[in-house]
């Protein structure tokens, strides 16, 4: 039950929360002849919702979102907004999030602490760099104003983060390379240095992506999230953000 991804194990807890939530009601009911109000019961499941997610160990973000959905879709229902705020919304949301259901790797923005980290790892030497799950590029647009002797390239699978990358590149006239692919169908064996800020939940399979892919003397990065099985050859630590700690092994 554990290996579920988060989208479905965060499903399974909202309705389990609603029907603790409606049992919980009814007892009141039923001793105390206490009827609960709608908003009373909204924030219940939250609060129910929410130690569920952390008896589940879920990412420290989503216990807040438990909390707070039912009582944001109460909220919105009382606002009574027409409808095709909803589905603006909704496709907004695909297309920024697009298969995070599916690769668990939400949309995750670095800053210029960890961009800085970063370049002191990287050679002098005319090199080949990948951001896999580039975002909106600003991992690849920073590194190629300090190395204009490397080859820069992203990829990314969500369509508007993609697009927005292909715009600012033109903006700039850059030379970096926006791919829309999942990194996964990638051959990592054209690059140098190879560099990640996804997920834990996706670290397991691109580890073993690396080390089938990538040829000797090239340099994978992560941030943030570590490879269990191999010690790192390089850790550069970030200040007091855990975020900003890079990890490095040399292939």
């Amino acid at each position: 039950m554990a290996r579920l991804p988060v989208s479905l194990q965060s499903l399974v807890i909202q309705c389990a929360a609603l029907l603790a939530a409606v049992f919980l009601n009814y007892l009141l009911q039923i001793s105390f002849s206490y009827q609960a109000a709608l908003w009373q019961l909204a924030f219940a499941q939250g609060g129910i919702a929410a130690l569920l997610s952390r008896a589940w160990r879920q990412p420290a973000w989503w216990p807040p979102l438990h909390l707070g959905f039912l009582p944001a879709v109460l909220l919105a229902r009382q606002a009574d907004l027409p409808a095709w705020i909803y589905l603006a919304i909704f496709v907004l949301l695909v297309l920024f999030y697009w298969s995070t259901f599916r690769t668990r790797v939400p949309l995750y923005l670095s800053g210029h602490a960890a961009w800085q980290s970063l370049a002191s790892l990287l050679p002098q030497t005319p090199f080949s760099f990948i951001d896999l799950g580039s975002g909106l590029g600003g991992v690849p647009f920073y590194l190629e104003a300090k190395f204009p002797h490397g080859h820069f390239y992203g990829t990314e699978i969500a369509p508007a983060p993609w697009f927005i990358s292909r715009v600012r590149a033109r903006l700039k006239g850059s030379r970096v390379e926006f791919m829309r692919d999942d990194y996964a169908s990638l051959d990592l064996s054209r690059f140098d240095v190879v560099f990640a800020f996804l997920s834990p939940a996706a670290m397991p399979g691109l580890w073993q992506q690396v080390q089938a892919q990538m040829r000797p003397g090239t340099l994978f990065v992560s941030l943030a999230f570590p490879a269990e099985d191999r010690l790192p050859d390089h850790v550069v630590a970030g200040d007091a953000d855990p975020r900003h700690t890079l990890y490095a092994w040399k292939m």
